[in-house]
């Protein structure tokens, strides 16, 4: 799976949220100012080749809906981001946000303990 571009990935939070659209209504859920409908149909369309959506077409218009689920990107952008910039460590993500995000004791506690769940839990199905 691809890793989508700023645009690509605005276009497909819109698409994750209304489920299926024209490129008209994708516009229509665009935060600030619009972008020309020649742009969003070619987002659209580069998606669409990516494998991230598909279409139904109805004479010379389309409605496209996402094929790729939005929990299986996040996935994938997560694990990514954790692997180039934090070594696969969990625990340097937390100090991390720790660090730069105003997290508390608490909340760095309650995030280790739920990755630390995990990791037991997939250990113990291996």
């Amino acid at each position: 799976m691809e890793t989508l571009t700023k645009k690509e990935e605005e276009v497909m939070q819109i698409l994750w949220e209304i489920e299926k659209g024209f490129v008209k209504d994708i516009i229509k859920e665009m935060q600030g100012e619009k972008p020309p409908y020649n742009t969003v149909s070619s987002i659209v369309r580069i998606l669409a080749k990516k494998g991230f959506v598909d279409f139904n077409q109805y004479g010379n218009t389309y409605e496209y809906f996402p094929i790729i689920e939005k929990k299986d990107y996040r996935k994938k952008i997560f694990g990514s981001m954790l692997n180039n910039y934090f070594d696969s460590s969990y625990k340097k993500i937390v100090s991390f946000l720790a660090q730069e995000k105003d997290l508390d004791e608490e909340q760095a506690a309650e995030i280790l303990k739920i990755i630390e769940e995990s990791e037991n839990k997939q250990n113990k199905q291996s």
